[in-house]
């Protein structure tokens, strides 16, 4: 097994860095671009056209955002708030399943995400201390994962944390600025890859954390996120 400080060449991090951003920042624009062109195709059509056409459009637009509110580092509740400025309050319960889905797959995805691929994306990063205790951890079981955790945490916020780590994990989803972390789906990821969140208990977990927004917007209308 390598050790936590045998990190790559700096320009070789560099390099693979620079094409996953390059990767993610063409995938936005991307979406971005494609879904303009298909709003400026739609109003272009009769006017008994458009309403099924807008529906499809907007059923795309939903997908893609399942699909890109996964994806670490992506500003997901922008996105999603986006959608229901355009569409109004009727399209917030799709938002809401669509991103407690997509949340679900970056979970899903950093659960089976290899060991070593994970090491690759923090030694790439420099980062020696995750390497470290990625390292540490991924041979212990979920009890001895937990008692590490508690064990490395400070006082009583260790024990806190552990006990309350599904509380924890939602309001890391809610704070303000989350995208700094990782945004919703790296938070999701991350999660997957410690092996300490069931997948039941973490579904219940998203459908509460990600309520409150789609739940105010469908009630008060699109006002109630100048509010929020």
């Amino acid at each position: 097994m390598p050790t936590p400080m045998d990190t790559p060449p700096l320009r070789q991090s560099l390099w693979r860095m620079a094409l996953r951003i390059l990767l993610l920042g063409v995938l936005i624009w991307g979406a971005h671009w494609l879904m303009s062109l298909a709003m400026d195709a739609v109003a272009m059509l009769p006017q008994e056209a458009q309403g099924s056409a807008r529906t499809g459009v907007i059923l795309a637009m939903l997908a893609l955002y399942a699909l890109l509110i996964a994806l670490p580092f992506v500003p997901g509740v922008e996105i999603g708030i986006g959608l229901m400025m355009l569409s109004g309050a009727v399209i917030a319960p799709a938002v809401y399943l669509c991103t407690v889905t997509g949340l679900m797959l970056a979970y899903l995805a950093g659960r089976f995400l290899p060991h070593a691929t994970l090491r690759q994306f923090f030694a790439d990063l420099r980062l020696r201390g995750a390497c470290r205790l990625l390292d540490e951890v991924a041979p212990l079981s979920r009890t001895r994962r937990l008692a590490l955790i508690r064990r490395k945490l400070p006082g009583r916020l260790g024990g806190w944390a552990v006990r309350f780590r599904y509380v924890s994990l939602a309001v890391l989803f809610n704070i303000p600025g989350s995208t700094i972390i990782g945004g919703g789906g790296g938070i999701a990821l991350i999660a997957g890859m410690t092996g300490l969140f069931g997948w039941r208990a973490m579904l219940v977990t998203l459908l509460i954390a990600t309520a409150p927004v789609p739940l105010a917007v469908w009630l008060f209308g699109t006002r109630a996120i100048a509010v929020l």
